[in-house]
């Protein structure tokens, strides 16, 4: 959906709109009454990072406020950030964010309008291992599935369907809620209005305590659920029980990717946004006042960043920061603010994804027969004693003219997930023989360990996070729909639109209106 601009003849009863309601918006939104008077569109808007937050957020920015604003992204990486591919022997691989729900409809409409194509995930036969055998393996016949699933879970996957399902349904409203310009101030509150209580009280227990409290059994968890989160997240069904299910979402059928790799996503989203990518490192921001002719007082952004010229600073209306500010990821220092921008102290969590062409070696995992060994993706429970946290075959970002995967049994590219990096023994035992080998670390997403309490969104008056909404569920969908609600966010504050921010009941108000 496309929004229409503010005409520029609106702006002198913009402008008489904002003085006479100003102390109100202050109130409630908790922005400093400062005397300043923002009669215009803003002139300049600061973006930090490069990634799908950063680049979909410009997106969103430019279609808010219009044409004439000047936007910069920021970016002291590669553009993509966390979407990212790996060359291996003339081909590239995902090596960051891979597969795509089909149920996320900003990435779905981003590919559709930045006229990207999408690469279906191949089918691919999966195993799960328990350090000393598989305790599932699926088969090519589908029935014979559902009676090994039933045979050692009972109907526990079809309620686990069920239960995610319901909570995807809640979800979704997120896309009428923004298509109708409403934003959230905090984490919280956009929680909330998708899925009341429900939805927030996930951020403070575990998904192992909220699936136990459901009705399923620790077998189940520790077989089926403890796997996934290990794949996905790197960690144990420990995370809290939101994340959970965003992650056993991800275990739907229909996933994809796009075609050439995910990170042309975001080149697609820098170039439609017709933003301004400046290649540095943000140092510092620093909170800027000037004395307007008419009594009042302007206030601005001074952000202070390294290129290979050299230092540079420039003056914005508003920040947004797409980027961790997690301590020991950003180097971003606030000067002077009152009451001080800090960093946050919860650690991000590392995972090591690590490229291998080679011959598996099937006896590792007790398979008697090496020749007609057909798993090519492995998960694992949580066994203390397995170094990797799943590894599978992949495909290039490419289609190639051949869409068949390699038989798991012959030479294949594999992709290990893996909390630390893999030893010269590991990958022996791994392979039977192996080499062009590539390692990418990442510190991709958070340390899940609930209580979660997520960082606010409004750091400052025009001063916004992104990045916030991570410490409730960490994906690329979650980062673009906190991009657009922050997009909104800073519209509604900029032009004083108060009735779109945290509006309580807003299923049944738009029923209402509707």
């Amino acid at each position: 959906m496309r929004w229409s601009l503010v005409p520029a003849a609106c702006s002198l009863l913009l402008c008489s709109l904002w003085i006479g309601t100003r102390r109100g918006w202050a109130s409630k939104a908790g922005i400093k009454e400062s005397g300043e008077q923002l009669r215009y569109p803003p002139s300049k808007i600061a973006i930090i990072g490069a990634g799908i937050g950063g680049t979909s957020t410009a997106f969103f920015l430019r279609q808010k406020f219009g044409r004439d604003v000047l936007i910069d992204i920021f970016e002291r990486g590669e553009v993509g950030g966390r979407l990212a591919t790996v060359h291996l022997e003339g081909q590239e691989y995902e090596a960051g964010g891979s597969v795509i729900h089909p149920l996320n409809l900003h990435m779905k409409n981003f590919v559709k309008d930045l006229g990207l194509s999408v690469r279906s995930s191949q089918t691919k036969l999966t195993g799960i291992y328990n350090g000393e055998e598989f305790v599932f393996e699926e088969s090519e016949w589908f029935i014979i599935n559902i009676i090994k699933l039933i045979w050692r879970y009972g109907f526990s996957f079809l309620r686990m369907y069920m239960w995610v399902e319901d909570m995807m349904d809640k979800f979704m409203r997120i896309y009428r809620y923004q298509s109708f310009e409403y934003s959230f101030s905090t984490i919280e509150s956009l929680l909330h209005a998708l899925g009341g209580n429900d939805f927030t009280q996930k951020l403070n227990c575990t998904i192992d305590e909220t699936m136990q409290k459901a009705g399923f059994s620790e077998k189940f968890i520790s077989e089926i659920v403890t796997p996934a989160m290990r794949v996905n997240y790197g960690q144990s069904a420990k995370v809290n029980g939101f994340v959970g299910a965003v992650s056993l979402a991800g275990t739907d059928s229909g996933l994809w990717a796009v075609e050439g790799g995910n990170k042309l996503v975001c080149f697609g989203l820098l170039y439609s946004s017709k933003a301004q990518l400046i290649l540095g490192t943000v140092t510092s921001i620093k909170e800027k006042t000037r004395p307007q002719r008419t009594g009042g007082i302007l206030k601005m952004y001074e952000v202070s960043y390294q290129t290979a010229s050299g230092t540079l600073s420039n003056l914005y209306d508003i920040i947004i920061i797409a980027t961790p500010l997690n301590h020991g990821m950003s180097n971003i220092h606030f000067l002077d603010f009152s009451p001080p921008i800090e960093t946050f102290q919860k650690n991000y969590h590392q995972t090591v994804a690590t490229f291998i062409h080679g011959r598996i070696n099937a006896s590792f995992f007790g398979w008697q027969d090496g020749s007609d060994f057909n798993l090519a993706d492995i998960l694992t429970t949580g066994n203390s004693k397995l170094f990797l946290n799943s590894i599978g075959a992949v495909s290039p970002v490419k289609s190639t003219n051949d869409h068949t995967l390699k038989p798991a049994s012959t030479s294949c590219i594999w992709k290990v997930f893996s909390p630390e990096s893999l030893t010269e023994e590991q990958l022996q035992l791994l392979f039977t023989s192996y080499h062009s080998v590539i390692e990418r670390k990442w510190l991709a997403y958070p340390q899940y360990n609930p209580p979660e309490k997520c960082p606010p969104i409004i750091l400052h008056d025009r001063m916004y996070y992104v990045n916030a909404i991570e410490r409730a569920a960490s994906a690329m969908e979650m980062s673009a729909i906190a991009a657009k609600n922050v997009a909104l966010l800073a519209h509604h504050h900029w032009y004083n639109k108060l009735d779109k921010i945290d509006q309580e009941d807003l299923n049944e108000k738009l029923k209402s209106e509707l």
